[in-house]
């Protein structure tokens, strides 16, 4: 989705007029909760805003009190890592081109070599594989072919200090073999060390499960969590592409219990939480109404 523009000011101004506009932060979350000290945005969030102004978007989310950063790419995280630096915001997780690992005959994929070099060279401790073309997740042996090289490449990234999760959408619960759909088989193939999970509790429930349960069946298999709000009433989907774009709420404007995520997140042993919102008219001002919903909590 493209907004009208990006922030309608005159010269010299940035994305730090509107949050002015905004209360001050509270702080991430509450004191007892553990993530207080590390909440993340995934970038996607204000993918268009940073194609305006990448300092003015990253101190924007840096005074709504992230703690850090997820990129949307390595080659995103090289290009940002100076800035994110300059204004104190962690950089620990970023997804990765998903065909290096569904489509390595593609010589426009990046090698698995190459994307641990760059994640070292950032000092991060996740990877995400979070995504996989239509084309290519159209049988169970392709979901298995995934598999196979999801374990490969999560084994060399243990082996540089990086822990591998996939973050799945909504396409992965619908039955593709037998009665067992592709995140099922995920669970049963991912390498439960090598391949977690980063758990974006928007898709599964817009995919039909229910995302507390799912949590606690992958107890000690979940390095991170996508805080995300969907749409009260909102129907099941599969294709991700036919999602409605006002099925994407703030924190505590939809109908996933965030309190609820985080304790069993706590409970499961989760690492980091990072909050998302595919899409919005205005995602500055979401992104601070959801950190300012978290301190609520």
């Amino acid at each position: 989705m493209k907004r009208r523009d990006f922030l309608k000011t005159t010269a010299g101004s940035s994305a730090l007029g509107l949050t002015t506009s905004l209360a001050r932060p509270l702080m991430a979350l509450p004191e007892n909760s553990k993530y207080k000290a590390t909440i993340g945005l995934q970038l996607w969030t204000v993918r268009n805003e940073l194609k305006q102004d990448k300092q003015a978007t990253l101190k924007s989310v840096a005074d709504a009190g992230y703690q850090q950063v997820e990129f949307g790419g390595v080659d995103q995280g090289l290009e940002l890592q100076t800035l994110c630096k300059d204004l104190g915001l962690k950089m620990t997780s970023s997804f990765i081109n998903w065909q290096a690992i569904c489509n390595p005959k593609n010589k426009n994929a990046p090698s698995l070599e190459s994307v641990i070099e760059d994640a070292k060279k950032l000092e991060l401790k996740h990877l995400v594989f979070g995504y996989i073309g239509k084309s290519f997740r159209q049988t169970a042996d392709q979901f298995h072919a995934h598999i196979e090289r999801a374990n490969l490449f999560g084994e060399m990234c243990k082996k540089a200090g990086i822990q591998l999760c996939y973050h799945n959408h909504a396409f992965e619960f619908e039955k593709i073999e037998g009665d067992k759909t592709g995140f099922d088989l995920f669970i049963e193939g991912f390498d439960p060390e090598n391949c977690k999970f980063e758990l974006d509790v928007f898709w599964v429930k817009i995919g039909g499960w229910d995302p507390y349960r799912t949590l606690k069946r992958l107890d000690g298999r979940v390095s991170q969590v996508h805080l995300k709000d969907l749409k009260l009433g909102s129907p099941i989907f599969y294709d991700e592409s036919q999602v409605p774009h006002d099925s994407f709420k703030e924190l505590g404007n939809g109908s996933i219990d965030m309190r609820k995520v985080m304790k069993i997140s706590e409970a499961i042993g989760v690492e980091q939480c990072h909050v998302e919102q595919d899409q919005s008219s205005d995602p500055i001002k979401s992104i601070y109404q959801s950190i300012s919903h978290l301190h609520t909590l």
